[in-house]
């Protein structure tokens, strides 16, 4: 009896493979093999950064939060204690979005923080 190979999906399973490694160079796109190790190695990590790209950004926003928060004279950990305790609810993301955007009002929001008249106040 002759030996079945199933030719059409090991076929179509090279060519996932081979499509997956688009863009790698030399054999890494064009050696079914040495493409199927890279495009492992490439998925690994891409899961792996999927989460490592969460840490990163908090990273980025409390730099730029606390960058904003030293121009007008107060410390990153007062600035969000008083956020917590004036019961103020914004997150990381958007404070650092305010803090690199619009200065004027990171400043109002920090003026509000230590308590200070704001220079818009007139009474």
């Amino acid at each position: 009896m002759p030996r079945t190979q199933n030719s059409p999906a090991s076929r179509q399973r090279r060519k996932k493979v081979l499509q997956r490694a688009k863009g790698y160079r030399q054999g890494r796109s064009k050696l079914y093999r040495r493409a199927k190790e890279f495009s492992e190695k490439g998925l690994t990590y891409a899961y792996r950064d999927r989460r490592t790209k969460k840490r990163t950004f908090r990273n980025l926003w409390i730099t730029r939060i606390a960058a904003g928060c030293e121009t007008n004279g107060i410390s990153y950990n007062r600035f969000i204690y008083g956020l917590k305790k004036e019961k103020i609810d914004l997150d990381r993301k958007t404070l650092a979005d305010i803090a690199f955007h619009q200065p004027g009002q990171f400043s109002a929001l920090v003026a509000q923080i230590k308590g200070e008249k704001r220079p818009d106040e007139n009474s």
